[in-house]
């Protein structure tokens, strides 16, 4: 499988290039002249101009952090960029630490000075009034300026070294793989792990107990990561709580930019509809001939149906093919848009030892060039994954003429396009589908789907939440974090299965990310809300592009709550709203159940 490698030189033409030296400077520069006016912010002009530096410091260094990140997600060993990600996560403190006088005055000055700050024609700056709204709701938990910058310049060799730990200590990890006629063999932590979504069956199970074993050598290594984040956010969210008492939960709500009654009732009506997820996990056993599900093979390929069925694998080509074309019953822009990334060169999916877990999007913040990171092995879970990173990538790309401040949507909305484009893909091969197990195949992903985000995410919500809870009394040992593991997945999964992943919480990477807590929900959250906005392509007919384009440029200036009631004219805190997303998943779910009924 040729699957390709990125091309980065639209930024820099290598770790080396002396413009990255050049684009440093730049940033010092830019840091100077905050600290030089900052006795002067109280005037509209000053604070107009510190916004202004501000936001050009910050795309600079956004565009050498996620360069230096690609090069060190393609091979985690890469000690030149590392380096230069630890000289960015400094110079980012120091930005933060020069603007937090500036940001003071922003969220505690009269409106009337807002007002008179947002009249100016770059829209770099009248484009901040609802980054300015999110940052005057937190002012009854804001620190003084002083407080605010020892926090931030502690953080970069404090909460944040224990992310970098995390990723390099699992990008450098090799498992062992022990085969029943005696042999071993070795590879990455990424490679066994992707394993478990192919259809190399027989591997899945000894790939899982490698990493098992992988992780019960380093799993006090893996716990000390985890009470290290939460030890801190609690430290800090302490000192937050002199006007009132904050929750662990308020920084991700604040984040999401949902609130917590919105929280509360999709959890909720999640819970009371987990049957339909473990449903989903039943049939997927009855199709491995088990009677359970297995923490080796949730998220496995489907097993072949009949001998003749022959290769369910694809190329990387032939997936693109597929996407390309399943988009294009969208709109040709969308189509286009695929081409467009692969011409570029925007696409990294070569697999290599040293690769970083996982997937994800990001973007060249100065050029707005989308980049898509993922492990290629050909299965069909891959093609969905990387029409998922596409549908994040396009998000991006339409919003690619507005100012970036205006772009910044949360995790919650950020799920939209990715999951909507899952969506079409899947329709697309199951419009394909020329029989019944064809049908059977497409449908499966419907499944797979809906018992990872019905019921896996679920899962890590309610672990992250207890745990949260426990660390206010202390530390957690890897016993019993893997105890709470365990209790949780039994609680979601039921009988579809009995057998947990007790190392969960130190394998995914989610809970060990330093910047964001509670990477979890907001999963869940685009999910269903992707299925409420797919829901209307057929209602709108022709209208519907144009509308969903307006609702994704709408992402980075909302709420939550705000664009759903504006787009589907629903509302977030209504039990219908997630159930009838839900009833659509069912619904996928039973015409599985039917077909398979007919096909015995």
């Amino acid at each position: 499988m040729t699957a390709p490698s990125w091309d980065l030189s639209i930024a820099y033409q290598g770790l080396d290039d002396l413009k990255i030296e050049q684009d440093i400077q730049l940033i010092e520069q830019c840091i100077d002249a905050l600290k030089l006016h900052v006795g002067n912010r109280v005037q509209v002009q000053v604070m107009q101009n510190a916004v202004q530096t501000s936001e050009a410091a910050g795309t600079l260094m956004a565009t050498i952090n996620t360069f230096a990140t690609c090069h060190a997600s393609v091979d985690s060993s890469d000690d030149t960029a590392k380096a230069l990600m630890g000289r960015i996560a400094k110079l980012n403190s120091t930005l933060s630490q020069s603007f937090a006088p500036y940001s003071d005055t922003i969220t505690h000055a009269d409106n009337d000075f807002i007002e008179q700050v947002l009249a100016h024609n770059s829209g770099d700056v009248s484009g901040q009034a609802f980054q300015f709204d999110c940052l005057r709701r937190l002012a009854d938990t804001k620190l003084s300026v002083a407080e605010e910058q020892l926090l931030t310049a502690f953080e970069v060799d404090g909460k944040d070294a224990w992310g970098r730990m995390y990723d390099n200590l699992t990008g450098t990890l090799q498992v062992e793989l022990e085969y029943a006629d005696g042999t071993t063999e070795q590879m990455g932590f990424s490679q066994a792990a992707s394993l478990l979504y192919g259809n190399d069956f027989a591997k899945q199970p000894i790939a899982w107990k490698a990493i098992q074993k992988a992780m019960e050598v380093h799993k006090e290594s893996f716990a000390s990561v985890l009470n290290a984040l939460a030890g801190w956010r609690h430290t800090e969210i302490e000192k937050r709580s002199t006007k009132r008492e904050v929750h662990f939960l308020e920084p991700s709500l604040h984040d999401s930019r949902i609130s917590e009654k919105t929280l509360d009732t999709m959890m909720s009506v999640a819970k009371s509809n987990r049957h339909v997820g473990q449903k989903a996990g039943k049939l997927m056993a009855r199709v491995h001939q088990l009677d359970e599900m297995k923490p080796w093979n949730h998220q496995a390929a489907m097993p072949e149906l009949t001998d003749s069925q022959g290769e369910s694998g694809y190329s990387f080509d032939e997936a693109i093919e597929v996407i390309r074309s399943a988009f294009s019953e969208v709109a040709p822009e969308m189509a286009e848009f695929v081409d467009v990334m692969v011409e570029n060169g925007w696409i990294d999916a070569a697999p290599s030892e040293q690769r970083r877990l996982g997937a994800y999007c990001t973007k060249l913040a100065a050029t707005r060039s989308p980049l898509v990171f993922m492990t290629w092995g050909g299965s069909r879970s891959d093609l969905l994954t990387l029409a998922h990173e596409l549908g994040h990538a396009f998000h991006n790309w339409v919003m690619k003429d507005m100012p970036l401040c205006k772009t910044r949507y949360p995790m919650t909305l950020a799920e939209t396009a990715s999951i909507f484009a899952e969506n079409i893909v899947r329709d697309y091969l199951l419009s394909q589908a020329q029989n019944t197990n064809e049908k059977l195949e497409m449908l499966w992903e419907e499944l797979s789907s809906c018992y990872a985000l019905m019921v896996n995410i679920p899962v890590r919500f309610e672990f992250e939440k207890a745990f949260y809870k426990q660390r206010k009394n202390g530390e957690l040992s890897a016993n019993q974090l893997s105890e709470l593991m365990s209790e949780h997945w039994q609680a979601w999964y039921g009988d579809s299965m009995s057998e947990a992943d007790p190392y969960f919480w130190a394998s995914k990477l989610h809970f060990s990310i330093s910047e964001v807590s509670f990477y979890n929900y907001p999963y869940l959250f685009g999910y269903l809300f992707s299925k409420g906005v797919y829901a209307q392509r057929e209602g709108k007919g022709e209208s519907f592009y144009t509308d969903y384009i307006a609702l994704l440029r709408d992402t980075g200036s909302m709420n939550a709550e705000e664009v759903v009631e504006k787009h589907l004219g629903m509302k977030l805190t209504d039990d219908e709203f997630w159930q009838q997303s839900i009833d659509r998943v069912k619904e996928k779910v039973d015409e599985f159940e039917r077909l398979l009924d007919s096909n015995k």
